[in-house]
Formats: structure tokens, sequence, C-alpha cells
């Protein structure tokens, strides 16, 4: 696959934190397609004890949750380190185009992570509220945002741009949406959710 990806050794190593070691090893069996894995095969990819996958995490679901946050610290990390637009509509489609970009690197296994999500834990999830700062990181101080709007955009806009990637990542989860149309697709849901606070509303005509 194209792009960076998140490599561990499926063994324990010294000094490396139990929880990141359990998730690491949950994503090498994934990426050897055993979506099916027991909470007994990921111990012993981790070199672990039967009862710390348990002790982490809870359960499998509130394990999927976890390896979803660690995709959206790598979309915010990429954002982060790029040298944004000035305009927040522009930086939302850069985020969007970022995002996407991640999804896509290892498809098969980032399927797999999103058909969880919608599966409860043993306690609520931590997903929207992870991915909500993702957005509130690209809107910034919502530069080129209507003066009058501005301070509702920075208020509602995260979350709703939060809940508008998830259901465009859903279609896509269940084979509706083709891998080439995620990003677009994306975009132009971002673009509408944008039109009524951006000061220049023509971005909506820009091509991806």
């Amino acid at each position: 696959m194209a792009g960076s990806k998140t490599q561990a050794a499926p063994t324990a190593v010294r000094g490396e934190p139990v929880r990141q070691r359990v998730m690491d090893a949950a994503e090498q069996l994934l990426r050897r397609g055993k979506a099916d894995f027991s909470m007994r095969d990921l111990a012993a990819e981790a070199g672990v004890s039967f009862a710390t996958p348990f002790n982490q995490f809870g359960s499998k679901a509130a394990l999927m949750h976890a390896l979803s946050g660690r995709r959206i610290d790598t979309m915010a990390k990429r954002f982060a380190e790029m040298s944004p637009p000035a305009d927040a509509a522009d930086r939302v489609l850069l985020a969007i185009d970022t995002a996407v970009q991640v999804m896509l690197e290892e498809p098969e296994i980032n399927r797999v992570v999103m058909g969880w999500i919608g599966t409860a834990g043993p306690s609520p999830g931590k997903v929207l509220a992870h991915s909500t700062t993702l957005w509130s990181l690209a809107l910034g101080p919502g530069e080129g945002l209507t003066g009058a709007g501005k301070e509702k955009a920075l208020r509602c806009l995260p979350e709703q741009l939060a809940f508008a990637f998830r259901g465009v990542l859903s279609f896509w989860t269940a084979g509706e949406l083709r891998d080439e149309e995620l990003a677009s697709q994306a975009r132009e849901l971002a673009k509408t959710l944008l039109l009524g606070f951006a000061e220049r509303p023509h971005f909506c005509d820009s091509t991806p």
C-alpha cells in the first residue's frame, strides 16, 4: 500500500506501553486477513497474558474504537505537519483529503475498523469527540467565515463535519462507495455544510 502505515512487531518490546502493543498486534492480525480474531488470538500476537487485552480495553468493540482513534490521530498529525491555506474553508477541504488518504492506505483494514464503530462497547465510545477535534483543528480561528456567523460556525461545524465524514465513510465501508469516489463525495458534503458560513461561496465551484 502507498503511504506510511503504523507498523510494529507483534511481540513484546521492552519499554513499549502495553496498550499500544495490543493495538499494534490487532493491526497485524487485520493485515493478515484475520478480522475475526479472538481476544485470545490477540493476546498471543501481542505476547501478553490472556487477560491483558480485556484489562486494557474491556472488549473487542472498544479495541476497534481505539484503532479508529489512532487513525484520527494520524490524520490530525499529518494535517498539523502541512502548511495549510489561510482560509478556514480551504483548510477543511485539505483535512478531508488528508483523512481520505489515511483511510485509503489500508482500505480493507480500515473498513473492518469502521464496521465496528457502530458496535457498543462496555462504556460509551469517544470516536465522535475525537473526530470533532480534528475538524476543530482544520477550522482554526475561522478565517474567511462570515463575521455574523463565525461564532456559530466554530461552535457547530466541527461536530457536523464529524457526522458528515462518518456518514460518507459508512457507505464506503458498506461497499456502496468506491475508493475513488470517497474524497469527492466527502468534499461535496463538507462544501454544503460550509456554504452558509463561508465569505467566498464560489469555493463550492472549485474542482477537488
